[in-house]
């Protein structure tokens, strides 16, 4: 084969890779926007709580909409535990998970329905530790993962990797165009290296 033959043939490869890797991005984009509109709150072991900001102890927008969430899946009997989720920042004096244990039981949770995860500061970590409480606990992994629409079908994959068994029941925070790129992108990274690398790889 002559030198301009193998360089069609090296245009034709690269043009098929640059188009199977924009429809695998597109798939993904469909799959993260079509997972936001969906509830599922069906009987579980466990509400996961994923951790968000928190200012000195008052919860952000997006942690109270959350939190909002959880207790009224505890209300409506979906789960008999609830594990609140999430690290503090550097100068912080409280973590996102104690911020979220105080707001439930203000809300009515019972504080023995309440468990604590304090060390996570992503996705991965907080929901590997969820695993981890839950087997200590001796119960099941059935979970319902409350977060943002758009960080649902993230959440859902993680927990399947760390062994959960989930679904997902987000807050009615609108998705943005912003926050469902961010998520196609982190998708279709982390189906490929594996969330935990990916986890890794963020720091």
């Amino acid at each position: 084969m002559t030198p301009m033959a193998w360089a069609k043939w090296a245009a034709k490869l690269v043009s098929l890779a640059v188009l199977l890797g924009v429809l695998y991005v597109a798939v993904t984009f469909v799959q993260v926007w079509w997972a936001s509109r969906q509830d599922d709150r069906p009987s579980a072991d466990a509400i996961v709580v994923m951790g968000a900001a928190q200012w000195d102890g008052t919860p952000s927008p997006v942690l109270q909409a959350r939190l909002d969430q959880a207790a009224t899946l505890f209300a409506d009997g979906v789960a008999p535990l609830v594990i609140v989720t999430g690290g503090k920042q550097e100068g912080d004096r409280f973590t996102e998970a104690f911020t979220s244990y105080d707001d439930l039981k203000r809300q009515g949770v019972p504080e023995a329905a309440l468990r604590l995860e304090v060390e996570g500061t992503d996705t991965y970590a907080e929901l590997a530790a969820a695993s981890v409480i839950l087997g200590d606990e001796g119960v099941g992994t059935d979970v319902v993962v409350v977060t943002d629409p758009t960080h649902a079908l993230r959440s859902q994959l993680i927990a399947d990797e760390v062994g959960l068994s989930a679904d997902v029941s987000p807050t009615d925070l609108a998705p943005t165009m912003q926050t469902l790129a961010r998520e196609t992108a982190a998708v279709s990274i982390g189906r490929i290296v594996g969330f935990r690398r990916l986890s890794n790889w963020l720091g």
